[in-house]
């Protein structure tokens, strides 16, 4: 199974990340989009978990507004959000013959300014699907469709949330990151207990967020600006271990947006085997990255044409699905395999020593895998732990170009001349790598009784 942060960060200053075309349950068997029909929308649910793909129209009584949300449930049916000035309504829609039932679930209100309602990502089992009010000052989780009477409010976290990943295959354990004190670090809501604890931090004056996470091998995707101040990095770090965060170089591509959508799952144990799926937005488009913490290297691969851009699974044979749709295959699914390097493309001895920051080599280490604490514990025992993510390796974009041929090199362009840096970017100039003090917060069980 894997997990996807779906919302970017709510720090002011920061480039937004390009949202996915569709979303997908966890166990990647349905997936929920609005389609276009004419000047009007309409949810749309497609069913990927049989032998071909296909898509059912789920047409309400009216069209859908562009600012729609839609959620696939574990069942078949879609969840839609349909925002209304300070209302937010839920509804539940599926088939009936030739047309679509509803199912109105209830509505949030959120009339404090500035307050802000998005879905989270699907959750484990597909039974329930929840939404975070994220405040000036406070934030809230929502339980908005399973529940027993309407939406519910669960638990409320100091600070202002964005972000959420699932960190179990049982739908309690949610990562959240918050802005407090004007830094971000990812905190972890236990959803039976209410009780919020640390989760991920590099340093004290980093901004630290989580991206994805896979319950199966512990794998993170984490961004921070601790090895680069003022610069996001992509790094991987593995849940509960002792080992430090890891920055590496072939993540880092000039001009480019790269923003990890799906790991590979099904790799117990074995989360530097886990194939990585990116979306990678530049100067010649936007194109699909596979990488594995083992390799030192990307590989860098066409989107399908009409891709449904930042929306995927794996399959645990490694197998990247790739949902897409033109006028003539209004429903599609593309597959690409993640090769496995030679040993040749493999870090050298990286299984636990630590690079110094700012070494050429392949790769940078930060820190502790950052603390990880158990829901409701005190600061008391103190396990190393994890560091958290903002979205992407983010740089200016010049303008030009085409799209790139597949290649195993670390950038996207061959024979193109590189296009040339703007000024501001050019003047700035990437920022030195720092030594980082090592920090350690409260870490301690995943599973709590």
């Amino acid at each position: 199974m894997t997990v996807c942060a779906v919302e970017p960060p709510s720090t002011s200053g920061v480039v937004r990340v390009p949202e996915a075309g569709c979303v997908i349950t966890a166990d990647g068997s349905y997936a929920a989009r609005l389609a276009p029909a004419g000047d009007c929308w309409f949810a749309e649910r497609w069913t990927l978990d049989g032998p071909e793909p296909y898509a059912v129209p789920l047409p309400g009584n009216q069209p859908e507004e562009p600012g729609t949300g839609v959620q696939p449930m574990g069942d078949g049916r879609v969840l839609v959000h349909r925002p209304s000035a300070e209302r937010h309504l839920f509804s539940l829609l599926y088939p009936t013959g030739p047309g679509t039932g509803e199912l109105p679930l209830g509505a949030v209100e959120c009339p404090e300014p500035g307050a802000r309602l998005v879905l989270l990502p699907p959750a484990p089992g597909g039974a329930r699907a929840y939404a975070l009010v994220s405040g000036p000052r406070s934030s809230s989780v929502w339980l908005v469709a399973g529940g027993a009477f309407g939406p519910e409010r669960l638990a409320e976290v100091p600070g202002r949330c964005s972000g959420g990943v699932w960190l179990d295959g049982t739908g309690r354990l949610l990562a959240l990151d918050r802005e407090l004190g004007g830094r971000t670090k990812t905190v972890v809501l236990d959803l039976e207990r209410a009780v919020v604890s640390p989760l991920l931090q590099i340093a004290d004056d980093s901004d630290d967020r989580l991206l994805l996470a896979d319950p199966d091998s512990g794998l993170l995707l984490i961004s921070s600006d601790a090895p680069s101040p003022g610069q996001e990095r992509l790094g991987w770090g593995v849940l509960g271990s002792t080992l430090p965060v890891r920055f590496p170089e072939c993540l880092r591509l000039p001009d480019c947006v790269v923003t990890p959508f799906a790991i590979q799952p099904g790799q117990v144990l074995m989360p530097e085997n886990c194939a990585v799926g990116l979306r990678v937005d530049g100067a010649f488009g936007t194109w699909v990255g596979t990488w594995r913490p083992a390799e030192r290297r990307v590989r860098h691969l066409p989107a399908p044409e009409g891709w449904l851009a930042g929306a995927g699974v794996w399959t645990p044979e490694g197998v990247l699905r790739l949902p897409y749709a033109t006028r003539t295959t209004p429903c599609g699914v593309s597959h690409l395999s993640a090769a496995r390097g030679d040993a040749g493309a493999a870090e050298p001895g990286r299984t636990g020593e630590t690079a110094e920051v700012g070494r050429t080599g392949g790769t940078e280490e930060v820190g502790s895998t950052a603390g990880m604490a158990e829901p409701g514990s005190t600061a008391g025992a103190v396990e190393p732990g994890l560091a958290g993510a903002s979205v992407a390796a983010r740089t200016a974009a010049p303008p030009g170009g085409r799209p790139p041929a597949p290649m195993e090199t670390r950038v996207p362009a061959t024979s193109a001349p590189r296009p040339t840096v703007p000024p501001a970017a050019r003047a700035a100039g990437p920022a030195p790598a720092r030594p980082v003090p090592l920090q350690q917060a409260p870490l301690g069980r995943l599973v709590t009784n």
